[in-house]
Parts: C-alpha cells; sequence; structure tokens
C-alpha cells in the first residue's frame, strides 16, 4: 500500500488494514444482530403475558359455562384441551401478524435503502413457530385452572337434595301419624 503523507506532517505515513475496518464491521453486525433478537424475545415475552392474561381472565368470566360442560360429562381433558386452543389459537394469529408486518418492514427498509429485500426463510418460520410455543406456555396455566373447576351444585338439583333431606327426617312422623289415623278410623 502506497504511504499517504499528512498536511503539516509530510514525515509521518498513515497506513491502515482493510482488515480491521472488516473486523469492525463484523463486531458491528454481531452487535446488532443480538439487540435485535433481544427486542424479538422481549416481545414474545410481552405477547406471552398477554396471552396468559386474557386466558385467565376468560377462565374466570366463563366459569358458569364450564361448569356446565363439566356437569353434562365433559372431562377435565376436553375442558383443559378446549383452553389450550384457544391460546394457541389466539397466538397464532398474533403471529402471523407480526410476521406480515416484519416482512413488510424489512421490504419497506429494503427498498429505501435501495437494497434488494432477502428474508431467510426460516425467520419467518421460527418466529411463528416461538410464538406458538409461547402461546402454548402460556395458555398451559389457565387451562389446568379451568380444568379443576367443579361443576356448581345446581339449584334444583339442590332443592331435591334438600327435599328429600325432609321427607328422611319426617317420614317416621309421618308413619306414626298415619298409622295412628287408621287405627283411629277403624274404631
Amino acid at each position: 500500500m502506497a504511504g499517504q503523507p499528512h498536511p503539516g506532517h509530510e514525515g509521518t505515513v498513515k497506513v491502515s488494514r482493510p482488515s480491521d475496518a472488516l473486523e469492525a464491521k463484523a463486531t458491528t453486525d454481531e452487535g446488532l444482530t443480538a439487540l435485535m433478537l433481544g427486542l424479538g424475545a422481549v416481545a414474545l415475552l410481552v405477547g406471552g403475558v398477554g396471552v396468559a392474561n386474557t386466558m385467565v381472565i376468560s377462565v374466570l368470566e366463563r366459569r358458569q359455562e364450564i361448569g356446565l360442560r363439566r356437569a353434562i360429562g365433559a372431562t377435565r381433558g376436553a375442558i383443559r384441551l378446549q383452553f389450550l386452543t384457544e391460546s394457541l389459537l389466539l397466538s397464532a394469529l398474533g403471529g402471523a401478524v407480526g410476521v406480515v408486518l416484519g416482512a413488510v418492514a424489512t421490504w419497506a427498509f429494503a427498498l429505501a435503502q435501495g437494497w434488494m429485500t432477502v428474508i431467510p426463510p426460516w425467520a419467518p418460520a421460527g418466529g411463528f413457530g416461538a410464538t406458538l410455543g409461547i402461546g402454548m406456555l402460556a395458555g398451559l396455566y389457565p387451562a389446568i385452572r379451568a380444568s379443576r373447576l367443579a361443576p356448581p351444585p345446581h339449584r334444583g338439583a339442590q332443592r331435591l337434595v334438600n327435599t328429600a333431606r325432609i321427607h328422611c327426617l319426617t317420614l317416621p312422623l309421618r308413619a306414626a301419624y298415619s298409622s295412628s289415623a287408621s287405627s283411629r278410623s277403624r274404631r
């Protein structure tokens, strides 16, 4: 490489190696990649908390429905599967919207810079798969909680139980009354 004199310092020469610039670029790229992965992880965590919160509220609001399903014979596994499916659908919808918005943002940025848009096929698949995994984990607790809800006692059934108890208690009195009444009528 030819020497480049500096104005005012004609006796000194500055020498640079292209590998230093390439190494700095690689270090910067690694740092930006780590930053973007960290931001993606935080977004997934926030999404998981949102799905879990939504599903817990859904369980609380639908206790009567869950109890009715349990009362007519739904198993705990069926209830758990229903709520896991709902959380997976909720997270799949969010993941699909996120993948589309990410692809559009990447395309717009590349277009603004005059670059060719390149999205590796594993990136959307990995993001969508991670979203489904987080959605399943976030929906697991609410699903288990919903499956453990006991069917509420039916008010009509409780009345029948109370009536049966009253009849059991008064049966000896009725028998005694009816036997004394029948003996009086025989006289």
